[in-house]
């Protein structure tokens, strides 16, 4: 069965570049899993926990910028408030590569 999207539904998805911040542990996760704040420009500043564990040390990740969906409602997760969804693909074993741009770019940009 496919599932497909209309461009309309697309179009509501707001992903934008933002860049990482600061990442502290969150040893409260199921999953291994990083804390992630993340500045998106005009956007505002907002968090995020990620699971980038398997390939990324958090020296790794501060001033990286990377594309994450801002307009999900919150999740809470453990003890935190994720407020965006970072994008990556995700390997066979797990592992999630980061989706970053090319190159930098204005934080807050539209994905499109």
């Amino acid at each position: 069965m496919e599932n497909n999207l209309t461009w309309e539904e697309f179009e509501n998805v707001e992903m934008v570049t933002g860049t990482i911040l600061a990442v502290d542990p969150f040893p409260q996760a199921r999953k291994p899993a990083y804390q992630l704040t993340i500045d998106f420009g005009s956007k505002g500043i907002r968090r995020s926990s990620a699971q980038l564990t398997k390939l990324y040390r958090p020296d790794d990740l501060v001033g990286m910028q990377i594309v994450a969906v801002i307009n999900f409602p919150p999740k809470q997760i453990a003890t935190f408030r994720s407020e965006c969804l970072v994008l990556g693909a995700v390997g066979a074993e797990g592992e999630v590569t980061l989706l970053q741009t090319e190159r930098k770019t204005e934080n807050g940009l539209r994905i499109a």
